[in-house]
């Protein structure tokens, strides 16, 4: 559902700014709202889980999530709807960390784990493409309301069920680092609203050079440099450097980053590819995505029973060579190419390279972290995909 509300609002914004008189200039909030406040207390919504209970702060995410869902729905002006964007990403940002730790502390390392790790990789990567496909449905049969409304009934699914089929951790002792809070949220904060504002503008000149962009990007650095000081004297950090010092786990954060910014690339370019150039419509954009999706499934299902025998790393290996071998095929596709012999081959193999990385990056990210660091450990690993899918502009 986090992943998915990524990408269905996108398909909607023409609709939005119909409805709601949007400019082209605050159009892009519709999208930054969220990612601003998603990506910003990624870090805080993961070591909250650590301190307070993970089920209890997965099902308060939930909640956030679905009740600004249904405010933005029904929302009747710019403000209305931008203020309800950014508390779901607020929401977003507690629920979706939290959902990867409870996983981690729930099965143990070894099978169970690969497996559990298979689904939910296959749900978190193909969660972007299913949206282009529910966004386009529900705009073309129903409204542009319903690409939030569609959040409630499964966001009240999950907050009756949890209870029954999740265990709550032990809470922890301990301070939440409120300035490590401070400066690590605004700093995320501030760079992933500085590479939002670095792409061209509709008249081709780059932002780079942008009074808000500079400010935002030099921001960014002040206040990450001091929550990195802030970090080391900490005695309660909210990131605790014995979560970074194993070379893997930093190098998973690092491929996750990459992953973030190729696979958010990707789904925008493509999506105004085939709508601009080749006339498809909303709703056939959205199916044409549909054997990208069931690949990446049927790719990450795969991982997590080939990890156990060959490990993390020639998983890794082969599913970088693929997807790189993929996006290279994709960038061949002309305005002359068709759905079949242009498209749907590199997708597939786009999609199998996804699916076969992402399953070890998450193990890796995980393995050896002791439970009470498994919400920092989750975050970080969502905080690498949301900075690359805001950086792939640049």
């Amino acid at each position: 559902m986090v992943v998915l509300d990524a990408t269905i609002v996108n398909v909607a914004l023409p609709h939005i700014q119909t409805a709601l008189g949007f400019s082209g200039t605050n159009l892009e909030w519709v999208v930054n709202a969220y990612a601003l406040a998603f990506g910003g207390l990624l870090l805080p919504g993961g070591r909250s889980g650590d301190l307070l209970g993970r089920r209890r702060v997965f099902i308060a995410g939930i909640v956030i999530f679905s009740l600004a869902s249904l405010a933005g729905g029904f929302a009747t002006d710019q403000a209305w709807l931008l203020g309800a964007r950014a508390i779901q990403g607020v929401g977003g940002a507690f629920a979706a960390p939290t959902a990867l730790s409870l996983i981690a502390v729930t099965f143990p390392e070894g099978p169970p784990r690969n497996r559990a790790m298979g689904v939910y990789a296959g749900m978190s990567v193909a969660g972007g493409a299913v949206g282009l496909l529910a966004g386009g449905l529900l705009v073309t049969f129903l409204s542009w309301r319903w690409v939030f409304f569609v959040n409630v009934p499964i966001g009240l699914a999950v907050v009756l069920a949890a209870p029954r089929v999740l265990g709550e951790s032990e809470r922890r002792r301990g301070r939440f680092d409120l300035p490590g809070a401070i400066t690590g949220s605004l700093g995320l904060a501030a760079l992933v609203y500085g590479l939002s504002n670095a792409a061209t503008s509709s008249n081709g000149v780059s932002h780079w050079g942008d009074t808000k962009v500079v400010a935002s990007l030099v921001a960014a650095a002040v206040l990450l440099a001091a929550f990195g000081f802030i970090e080391v004297r900490s005695p309660h950090a909210l990131l605790p450097l014995r979560v970074l010092r194993s070379r893997d786990r930093s190098g998973a954060y690092l491929v996750s980053l990459c992953i973030g910014t190729a696979l958010f690339g990707m789904f925008f370019f493509l999506t105004l590819f085939v709508q601009n150039v080749w006339g498809y419509s909303g709703l056939r954009t959205g199916v044409s995505y549909l054997p990208m999706a069931a690949m990446i499934l049927v790719a990450s299902l795969a991982a997590s029973q080939l990890v156990n025998r060959v490990g993390a790393r020639p998983l890794m290996i082969a599913g970088s060579i693929l997807g790189t071998g993929g996006m290279f095929w994709l960038s061949r596709v002309t305005e002359h190419s068709h759905y079949v012999s242009g498209l749907l081959g590199p997708m597939m193999l786009t999609a199998a390279g996804l699916g076969l990385l992402f399953v070890p990056i998450s193990l890796v990210s995980l393995t050896k972290v002791a439970h009470n660091d498994t919400g920092v450990a989750s975050s970080l690993l969502n905080v690498g995909q949301q900075v690359g899918g805001s950086g792939w502009r640049c």
